[in-house]
């Protein structure tokens, strides 16, 4: 997500860079930015603000205000009668018929001339001009968020513009340090390689000599049970028995009553 955002807020930026670079004038007299303290504003004290009585009953609402061709506030519409909204006339009063009282930093307004009957005879407001179309309205809400839309991008584009710069300068830095650490860990690992591979060698050169060793013992013990196992199935051979004098064939006894010859 990252390496697909990161390009997508450079192209703003360089899209808007041109318009960017140029310093921004404030024309004198157009914006104001504190509020004075003979100043309100419409929805803290007009706007959706409670009508009263002089009894202190709630009789409507204001929803409007109607200004004159100086843009000047001459009266408001105020919403009477109906429930929740519903069969409510509306009745367009001067501003000058109503009172504003202030009680602990709360505004209150009131309609001192206004009783049920009154409220009930007068006759409701009437417009002069229509009101805007729901289509009218919609129009008017998609310019609205397309134009916003190109002044938050213009915004966010000056606002990315450090944030970047930074950004590639710290990827820089630690693309030189990257470096850096790599051709150290290069050099040192030469000389542990060299170790390496000599170790590598003598234990090699020490193996083959262990290995010819056991061979030759392994040969002589080979050769020991070899001839141990031939032994084991012969006989030894005799041993040379002395000779015995010979002897004269024993010759037949002789008869009863003849002498031997």
């Amino acid at each position: 997500m990252k390496s697909t955002l990161l390009p997508a807020v450079l192209a703003i930026a360089a899209i808007a860079s041109p318009a960017l670079a140029e310093e921004t004038r404030i024309p004198a007299g157009v914006f104001t930015n504190t509020q004075t303290q003979d100043q309100y504003l419409a929805k803290d004290n007009l706007i959706g603000a409670k009508v009263y009585d002089k009894d202190g009953k709630i009789i409507g609402d204001i929803e409007d205000l109607i200004l004159n061709d100086f843009n000047q506030v001459e009266g408001v519409i105020m919403g009477t009668g109906g429930f929740l909204g519903f069969f409510e006339k509306k009745v367009g009063v001067n501003l000058s018929a109503l009172k504003f009282t202030e009680d602990g930093g709360k505004t209150t307004i009131s309609l001192p001339e206004a009783t049920s009957g009154v409220l009930g005879a007068a006759e409701a407001y009437k417009r002069n001009q229509p009101r805007k179309s729901l289509l009218e309205r919609a129009q008017e809400k998609a310019h609205e968020l397309r134009d916003k839309s190109t002044a938050t991008s213009e915004s966010a584009a000056e606002k990315a513009k450090p944030a970047l710069e930074r950004a590639q300068e710290k990827a820089k830095e630690a693309t030189e340090k990257a470096k850096e650490a790599f051709e150290k860990a290069k050099e040192s690992a030469g000389p542990a390689l060299d170790a390496a591979k000599s170790a590598v060698e003598q234990g090699i050169g020490i193996a083959k000599e262990a290995l010819k060793e056991a061979g030759e013992v392994a040969k002589q013990a080979i050769d020991t049970a070899k001839d141990a196992t031939q032994s084991d199935g012969k006989e030894p051979p005799p041993e040379a028995a002395p000779q015995a004098a010979p002897q004269a064939a024993p010759q037949d006894a002789p008869a009863e009553g003849q002498t031997p010859q």
